[in-house]
């Protein structure tokens, strides 16, 4: 399997240090289904190309698995594995590049936090779905793709097209990005992997598909198709999804359809899923009918969120810890709000916000409207006073408990505006959530309130800092565990205590 990485950035050789891999040797990484090695065809100041071959030992893939996996059988030994890009030079490239693909580069920091042109080559790709379905995967993502079906064989014309395309991608993308795509998408395009699937599979999921999966207009079949349509696992993968704010926009209960035209894998479901992936409908959700479309539940937190700030009449409103800034579309959408400001202590998010915006693209009217900063919601920042409304949409439960009292105070005691909304998970419904109960809904979580923890620190907030409070549910309100999302309406008395 061959992987290239070109591109035409000057000098074209600090590929070698984005890569942490030095253009003057060849690197090799033992994997535990071959040897993956790394070396570079081209290095010279105008273009530089970094190549992953990496050659499977069909012995030794077949002696890594158990009987459990589903292709326990002769067809180890015969296969396409050893020559097409699969789910084996996915797991390659993760390990040869674990580094670059986090954007970490101290040498280059500035070049890894931005995009650079790539050129990316892969001859042989298995792909259910045909050209068409590697255009729908990564056009979206900004690349230019070129993707050509491979014959059968070319001396019989007739016989038609394998299922094999040659890809080639080029564009101006961040390379961690570039690496999280492949990472990601081509075990999706092959529609398999060469390993027993488990529940890890949806962190590596919200982990590599972050900043872009939730934007995807096929994230639903990206899903499905990566954690091989096991329900369990992509029902947990959508919750997670959906937990993490501003950052997606998915619904619990995606539709578990087939893409017309695709070829389904012959591969037996396992008894955990057997009769509730492919029947092509929904497992209904506890207090649902079934076959009942969801409004994903980041979507009604923010619905929520902006019907508030309609209802209390506020013009100036401070989005702390916007993420990557779906709620200040929203009410920038909003002409009434007068003035939307978002902070944030990561730059990434920032700058994933100024993207989704299209800050430079914005009216001039419509771009004084907004404003967006850096900052630590733990220590007093005189930038986040003279707002008529603040909001803490899904944050406080990524804030260490000792630090609560700093933000508190800033928010509270010194900021002040006269409402401040805050969100937050109700870890009482978490047992509504397959494989999630026991668990927090997302790792960065320091801690999840029961709605009784919650209204204690609503009280001691206000008895404090002199505001009122008013708690509400958001989404569907089970009568035994309450709703999956609680909401306070905090709002400042005339006078302090």
């Amino acid at each position: 399997m061959l992987l290239t990485i070109s591109t035409t950035l000057r000098p074209a050789t600090d590929l070698g240090f984005l890569l942490h891999k030095h253009p003057d040797r060849v690197q090799e990484f033992e994997q535990s289904f071959g040897t993956a090695r790394v070396f570079y065809p081209e290095a010279g100041e105008d273009r530089c190309t970094a190549a992953l071959l990496l050659e499977v030992d069909p012995v030794r893939l077949a002696r890594s698995r158990g009987s459990s996996s589903p292709d326990f059988s002769l067809g180890q030994y015969v296969n396409d594995r050893p020559y097409a890009a699969s789910s084996l030079l996915a797991s390659a490239l993760a390990d040869v590049f674990r580094t670059a693909r986090t954007g970490r580069c101290a040498s280059r920091q500035d070049l890894a936090d931005g995009p650079i042109p790539l050129e990316i080559g892969l001859p042989a790709l298995p792909c259910r779905g045909g050209a068409d379905l590697a255009h729908r995967l990564f056009g979206p993502l900004g690349w230019e793709v070129g993707a050509e079906a491979v014959p059968l064989d070319p001396g019989f014309p007739e016989w038609g097209e394998s299922r094999y395309v040659r890809l080639e991608l080029r564009g101006d993308v961040r390379l961690a990005d570039a690496l999280n795509h492949l990472y990601v998408l081509l075990p999706v395009l092959d529609d398999a992997k060469h390993y027993w699937l488990a529940g890890d599979e949806v962190d590596k999921l919200v982990r590599a598909g972050e900043g872009w999966l939730a934007g995807h207009p096929d994230k639903g079949l990206i899903t499905r198709r990566y954690l091989g349509r096991r329900w369990a696992l992509t029902r947990a993968a959508f919750a997670r999804l959906a937990e993490l704010g501003d950052d997606v926009e998915e619904s619990l209960d995606p539709p578990v359809e087939e893409e017309p035209g695709v070829e389904a894998p012959a591969v037996a479901a396992p008894a955990d899923q057997a009769g509730q992936e492919e029947s092509g409908v929904a497992e209904p959700v506890p207090g649902d009918e079934a076959g009942e479309e969801r409004v994903p539940l980041n979507t009604l937190r923010r619905e929520a969120v902006v019907a508030v700030l309609e209802e209390v009449g506020a013009r100036t409103v401070l989005d702390l810890g916007c993420g990557s800034g779906q709620l200040l579309s929203a009410l920038l959408a909003r002409p009434a709000f007068a003035k939307v400001a978002g902070m944030d202590v990561s730059a990434r998010a920032l700058a994933l916000a100024k993207r989704r915006l299209r800050a430079d693209r914005m009216p001039d009217a419509k771009r004084a409207r907004l404003e967006l900063f850096q900052g630590s919601l733990t220590y007093t920042d005189a930038r986040l006073a003279g707002y008529d409304a603040a909001v803490l949409m899904e944050v406080v439960e990524h804030v260490d408990p000792p630090r609560l009292p700093a933000l508190e105070r800033v928010v509270f005691g010194t900021a002040r505006p006269a409402h401040v909304i805050v969100t937050t998970p109700n870890v009482e419904h978490n047992v509504r959530y397959e494989l999630l109960a026991g668990a927090r809904r997302h790792p960065d979580h320091r801690f999840e309130w029961s709605r009784a923890e919650f209204a204690r620190w609503v009280a001691g907030v206000c008895e404090t800092y002199g505001y009122a409070a008013d708690l509400r549910p958001v989404g569907e309100d089970d009568p035994e565990v309450g709703p999956p999302t609680q909401m306070a309406v905090f709002s400042r008395r005339e006078e302090r205590p």
